[in-house]
C-alpha cells in the first residue's frame, strides 16, 4: 500500500507532474550535464523558476551541481526514468481507452504493450468509416495481403479498392467464417470474378475465427475492433512492432492449419 502522508512518494510524483518543466528538466540531466541556460532554453520557463526547481530537485539529492553545470545522479536518473516509463503507460493507455472494448482483450499472446506505438484510428459519428479508410491506406501500401476474422464491416466497405489491388498482382489469402465468405461470393460476383480469376486470391474457410480481425501486410500488422450488434468496424490499430508481427503471424498460421479452402460450390458448412 503506498503511504499518502506528507513526504510520500505520491507527493514526489505530484510534484513532477504539477508542472511539464519539471519532468522535462530532470530527463535532460539525467541525459547529460546542464547548464541552467540550457535549461531555460529547453523548458521555456524564466529563471526564477529554473533556479527553484534546480533547488528543489537537490533537496532530493537528484542533481549535482560542479561549476555552471548540473546532472542527475543516480537517484535523479532512477526518477526519471520510472517517470518516463509511467508517462509511456499513461500514453498507451489514453490511446486505447477509446478503443479497447473492441479488441482482443482476451486473446492469447495479446498484451496492451502492443499498442504503444501502434495507430490507433476509431470511428466517429461524423466519420463512420475512418477504420476502413486507414485500412485501404495500408492495402495500397502492401503487396502480399493476409486476413483472418470478421471481415464482412472491414472488406465489405473496400470491396473495389481490394478487387483492384487483388488484380494488379497483390497476393491476398482471407480466412473466412463459410457463410460470410458465401455471402461476399454471392453478394458480388463482379467483385470476385476477377480477383480469382487472377490467381492472386485464395480463400480459405474456417468454422471458429476470432471475433475481431487479423490483417497481414507487408511492414504493418491491423488489428479490426466490431460492434457486435451492429457489424460496422469501430476501430483499427495498426503497428510495425516486432512482437505484434510474431503475435500476429503465429495467431494466422493457427487458424490456417485448420482452415479449408473454399469450394463455392458447396452448399454445406
Amino acid at each position: 500500500m503506498i503511504s499518502r502522508g506528507k513526504n510520500s512518494p505520491l507527493d514526489d510524483i505530484e510534484f513532477l507532474a504539477r508542472s511539464d518543466h519539471r519532468v522535462a528538466a530532470l530527463n535532460a540531466l539525467a541525459t547529460r550535464p546542464q547548464s541552467r541556460t540550457d535549461l531555460r532554453e529547453l523548458t521555456g520557463v524564466s529563471r526564477s523558476t529554473v533556479g527553484r526547481t534546480l533547488r528543489e530537485f537537490e533537496e532530493r539529492r537528484w542533481i549535482r551541481r560542479e561549476g555552471h553545470q548540473y546532472e542527475a545522479t543516480q537517484l535523479g536518473g532512477f526518477v526519471a526514468s520510472g517517470m518516463r516509463e509511467l508517462i509511456d503507460r499513461l500514453e498507451t493507455e489514453r490511446k486505447l481507452r477509446d478503443v479497447w472494448q473492441w479488441l482482443p482483450i482476451e486473446a492469447s499472446g495479446f498484451s496492451i504493450e502492443m499498442g504503444s506505438d501502434a495507430v490507433v484510428t476509431a470511428a466517429r459519428t461524423d466519420d463512420p468509416y475512418r477504420p476502413v479508410n486507414r485500412f485501404v491506406e495500408l492495402l495500397r501500401e502492401t503487396d502480399r495481403f493476409r486476413f483472418v476474422g470478421f471481415d464482412l464491416g472491414l472488406l465489405e466497405p473496400c470491396k473495389d479498392e481490394l478487387a483492384r489491388r487483388i488484380v494488379d498482382g497483390m497476393r491476398t489469402e482471407i480466412i473466412d467464417p463459410p457463410r460470410a465468405a458465401r455471402h461476399i461470393l454471392s453478394a458480388y460476383p463482379e467483385h470476385c470474378s476477377e480477383p480469382v480469376a487472377s490467381g492472386n486470391l485464395a480463400v480459405r474457410v474456417h468454422d471458429d475465427v476470432p471475433p475481431y480481425g487479423i490483417a497481414l501486410f507487408d511492414q504493418r500488422i491491423g488489428i479490426s475492433g466490431h460492434s457486435p450488434d451492429s457489424g460496422t468496424v469501430r476501430a483499427l490499430i495498426d503497428t510495425d512492432a516486432p512482437e505484434t508481427r510474431e503475435w500476429a503471424e503465429s495467431t494466422y498460421e493457427y487458424y490456417r492449419r485448420d482452415s479449408r479452402p473454399l469450394v463455392p460450390e458447396s452448399t454445406t458448412e
